[in-house]
């Protein structure tokens, strides 16, 4: 029974359940690839045996491999510029606060929070960096948030739209972090503004589309932590 439950692999974002949502559950695993500014994959890694001097399961390489193995997660309370996609052209920064996403994180091991699926069948989750050269079990407690250090490195802005979540802080100290980057003119914030936000650019093509337009919501409540697996 507690193998079942708190060393099975979930493998893909279809195998995260109302019940592992609900509870809000905290996953470790290891970035397997970045493929947007604000979203990235998850290989879980549950229990022990990935890391030595206990090593024997290991994270696959191969792209076969990772077919249909990793979670597909939204970074929660950010919003990245906009990348080319569909035949629509990429945001100013948005090459930039790629780069720094993977260079931040991929093919590191993270701890994240998951929290509800999106439109888009992705998991919104929390992640949080551990620190280097602690044990995992320690390092969890004093891990940084990352889409902090995205607000911080002016990589990201905050998302303020239908949704919103924002883990164990609040939207004001999210705003706080991204108003001292433009204060300082980091990141996209070199030339002091930006002349339109993601959820802007967003909001453009949707409404060109036809689609239904987002609507900002208050922030959530804290949620309670559970224990890592």
């Amino acid at each position: 029974m507690v193998w079942r439950r708190w060393g099975k692999r979930i493998k893909s974002s279809e195998w995260v359940t109302p019940d592992v949502l609900a509870r809000r559950r905290w996953v470790r695993g290891v970035v397997t690839s970045v493929g947007d500014a604000d979203n990235f994959r998850l290989y879980h890694t549950p229990g022990i045996g990935w890391r030595w001097p206990l090593k024997f399961r290991r994270v696959p390489r191969l792209n076969k491999e990772l077919k249909d193995q990793t979670i597909h997660i939204r970074i929660a309370g950010v919003d990245a510029p906009e990348g080319a996609h569909f035949g629509r052209p990429a945001q100013p920064y948005a090459e930039e606060s790629l780069a720094w996403l993977k260079n931040r994180i991929q093919g590191r091991t993270i701890y994240c929070q998951l929290i509800r699926k999106d439109q888009y069948a992705r998991v919104v989750g929390v992640p949080l960096i551990p620190r280097r050269f602690l044990p995992l079990f320690l390092s969890k407690r004093l891990s940084t948030s990352l889409a902090l250090e995205m607000l911080r490195a002016g990589t990201a802005l905050t998302y303020e739209q239908a949704g919103a979540e924002y883990g164990p802080w609040s939207r004001a100290e999210f705003l706080r972090v991204e108003g001292e980057a433009r204060a300082a003119k980091r990141g996209m914030w070199k030339s002091g503004q930006i002349g339109e936000t993601p959820a802007e650019y967003k909001t453009r093509y949707a409404a060109a589309a036809g689609s239904p337009l987002p609507t900002p919501t208050p922030s959530s409540p804290e949620p309670a932590v559970e224990e890592v697996t």
